[in-house]
């Protein structure tokens, strides 16, 4: 074999070799535009936990949508949204029933008594953060028994020493989640709950509402919306809202942005936020 015949063996060889990496290169380049897609669907699917109603014509970017990083909000909604109401209100009493979870507790708790309780009124909770003290106004008239076993956690000191564990920044989902001690996204009070929905029940900017992993199982875990989460559906039991101030101070977490976990937008938050205690009013 000459020189050149094998010089040009090896050139062909090399040629192959090079075709087969680009030919691999082009395949999972493919696979992961699959995988980017399958997660955006499934984080739709399982984060449906929340949503905003902002006004029309009276929201303003907080920073400009062609030089935010992914991992930031484009925009956020900064009009507050009205107080959601039930169009037909509950009977006066409703029966609670908290069920033991095959899971055990995140932190060791006994559950709310059942029974009777009163669908009317308010309660005020403070959290002090990290951030600053966000007030919570929870309403009964939404979600009595939501309402009874959150008063019931903070009374036992539960979500004490928590981190908000997940931030969303993306258009369409934008909350902050908290109530899980162990921070995963997993842990819950050892029981859970039905959903308090309704039909024509809307979440916006300051609406407080349970994260759920599917009907009737609600448990310790909640969120707070700050911007935009339009297009979810009635699934999440809104209890309360959180006042204008505090929904500012979670804009600043959101403008810090997040570590990306569930896809580029849907993650730890960078900025912390660790409840210190949770605090009824008398």
């Amino acid at each position: 074999m000459s020189k050149k015949t094998h010089q040009q063996q090896l050139a062909a060889r090399k040629a192959k070799r090079q075709a087969e990496r680009e030919v691999e290169r082009r395949r999972q380049r493919r696979n992961l535009g699959i995988t980017v897609t399958a997660v955006a669907a499934v984080v739709v699917v399982l984060v449906g936990v929340f949503v905003v109603f902002g006004v029309a014509g009276d929201d303003k970017p907080a920073a400009s949508a062609s030089a935010a990083p992914e991992n930031k909000p484009a925009s956020i909604p900064t009009a507050m949204a009205p107080a959601p109401k039930r169009a037909t209100p509950l009977a006066s009493e409703v029966n609670c029933a908290y069920k033991k979870s095959a899971e055990p507790a995140a932190k060791k708790v006994n559950l709310p008594a059942e029974g009777k309780t009163k669908a009317s009124g308010t309660s005020k909770v403070s959290l002090n953060t990290s951030i600053g003290d966000l007030q919570l106004t929870l309403d009964s008239a939404l979600a009595p028994c939501t309402v009874k076993s959150f008063l019931s956690l903070v009374g036992q000191k539960y979500f004490d020493n928590t981190k908000c564990h997940r931030l969303t920044v993306g258009e369409g989902l934008q909350v902050l989640q908290c109530g899980d001690p162990t921070g995963s996204g997993s842990g819950g009070p050892g029981y859970s709950f039905a959903d308090e929905v309704y039909p024509t029940l809307k979440y916006g900017r300051g609406v407080l509402a349970m994260a759920n992993s599917g009907a009737n199982t609600n448990g310790s875990q909640f969120f707070i919306v700050y911007g935009d989460a339009s297009g979810l559906t009635p699934q999440y039991t809104a209890f309360g809202m959180i006042d204008e101030p505090s929904v500012k101070l979670i804009d600043k977490v959101a403008e810090a942005g997040v570590t990306p976990q569930n896809g580029p937008q849907d993650g730890t938050p960078i900025t912390p936020v660790d409840i210190k205690s949770a605090t009824a009013a008398a």
